[in-house]
């Protein structure tokens, strides 16, 4: 359904962004093998046709739903750009109100501001430099400043906005892009997203990324994209596991939200059995946070990644098709290349695989260590390896660390071994792990109800920040 088209030729979302037919993007959305953040063949992404033509409520739904406000197409317009150049006040305010970037430029050195000045839309205009902090003295490719494009008394008006700002109207030039501060992202190409049964002999594996008992990971390309091969390790690949694994491995589609990385393919070809994902070029979260890693992970960005995994994994828990075998630590959660954090699905287990062998038990509830599958509340256990990747991030620590797997499960489960939350930790995420790690399975929180708290601390934590540097 994601890449069916109509006649013409055009893709169908296109078409019901730009219509504003509410119900069938809403429809689209449902279907979790379909990539909001997805391009067409320009890189225009749902946002940016609905941005573009003035869909509110299409791009409030896309916006909701997870889609990236900075995404780029291929002229690294932005849809607030598309929202500014057509005069859609309305989406552009909905736009900046969830974080979009006010002087992101595109291939022309153009900002959003530069087009509403162009095309004489006053009132955004004025509402993007009082509101909103738009720069006037942003210099284009051609040396325009946003003031350069403004028609009649429009220029003196943004002038005296800039200045009761306390703007500093010395030009900025084109190629300097230090005030810019934040990095915008192309929408993701579709095509990988089209390949259900992929050939091995297809798969170009150069180099051995990790192996574990069950899994050898490779990372390699197909179809001039990079990705990452995992290759199951089984005693014997019978018919009935085959049969399985192509039952299993689409559950593992899940491209309809930003913060799961989906399986995109896999390959039957006994004795290999193979899941194929895109490769991230940061590695995994525990990567980042424990390894040679040059991302320097400050309170503000610990708190974005805590928000992406608890948005994923809210979306992953209300999902019909639900997959049980998955288990949150922080070596299966992903980070993009825009530092956006996504719940890896090519580390969920199979259902014929190593049943009751568990190969990170520092990140398991007691309960998930003592009892049968069957028997566990896995969402409430989620929430309990969810608080050990808080503690993670507030404390930059491996959790148990000095003992091995094995004595770290037997003494959680057992013993009553705990990670220890150490001075200095925010008493903001020092609760947070507590309430987590309820040691009662039923008085832990749902994702659904952490993710405001998440966002209420991040916000709180972003506020604090630029309080001291005005200070």
């Amino acid at each position: 359904m994601g890449q069916a088209r109509v006649c013409s030729g055009e893709i169908e979302w296109v078409k019901w962004c730009r219509e504003g037919n509410l119900l069938q993007v809403r429809l689209w959305l449902e279907d979790t093998e379909n990539d909001l953040n997805q391009g067409d063949d320009h890189g225009f992404s749902p946002l940016h046709w609905a941005a573009k033509y003035g869909q509110h409520k299409i791009a409030e739904l896309l916006i909701h739903r997870g889609a990236r406000v900075n995404v780029v197409n291929k002229g690294d317009d932005t849809p607030l750009h598309l929202s500014a150049a057509h005069g859609h006040h309305d989406v552009a305010r909905l736009l900046l109100q969830n974080r979009a970037e006010i002087n992101a430029i595109n291939e022309h050195g153009n900002t959003a501001l530069h087009y509403a000045t162009f095309w004489g839309y006053a009132d955004l205009a004025d509402d993007l430099v009082s509101k909103f902090g738009a720069l006037v003295s942003v210099t284009n490719k051609d040396g325009d400043t946003p003031l350069d494009k403004c028609k009649g008394a429009l220029s003196v008006r943004l002038h005296d906005r800039a200045v009761e700002a306390g703007q500093d109207l010395k030009k900025i030039p084109y190629k300097d892009q230090s005030w810019l501060g934040l990095k915008t992202h192309r929408s993701r190409d579709a095509t990988l997203s089209r390949h259900k049964g992929i050939n091995v002999k297809d798969l170009a594996l150069t180099q051995q990324l990790s192996e574990s008992p069950s899994s050898q990971t490779w990372k390699g390309r197909f179809q001039g994209n990079e990705i990452v091969a995992k290759i199951l390790i089984l005693r014997e690949c019978t018919p009935r596991i085959s049969r399985d694994f192509n039952e299993e491995f689409p559950k593992l589609r899940i491209f309809s939200h930003p913060n799961i990385l989906p399986v995109i393919g896999g390959c039957n070809a006994p004795p290999d059995l193979v899941v194929i994902s895109q490769c991230m070029p940061f590695g995994s979260l525990y990567n980042v946070l424990h390894q040679s890693s040059n991302i320097v992970v400050d309170s503000a960005q610990a708190l974005r990644f805590a928000l992406d995994i608890a948005r994923g994994m809210a979306y992953f828990h209300n999902l019909e098709k639900f997959v049980p075998n998955y288990y949150l630590n922080s070596y299966h959660v992903m980070i993009d290349e825009d530092l956006s954090a996504r719940i890896s699905m090519s580390d969920a287990k199979f259902s014929f695989q190593d049943k009751g062998k568990y190969y990170h038990p520092a990140w398991m509830s007691p309960e998930a260590l003592q009892k049968k599958q069957s028997d566990i509340n896995t969402k409430a256990a989620d929430m309990w390896s969810f608080a050990i990747i808080l503690w993670e991030l507030s404390t930059r620590n491996v959790p148990f660390a000095d003992l091995s797997p094995m004595e770290a499960g037997m003494k959680i489960a057992l013993e009553s071994l705990r990670v220890p939350i150490p001075p200095g930790t925010s008493p903001h995420m020092a609760k947070l792990i507590r309430i987590c790690m309820n040691e009662d399975p039923g008085k832990r929180p749902s994702f659904d109800m952490i993710v405001p708290i998440v966002e209420k601390i991040s916000t709180d934590t972003i506020s604090t920040v630029i309080k001291q540097v005005r200070e």
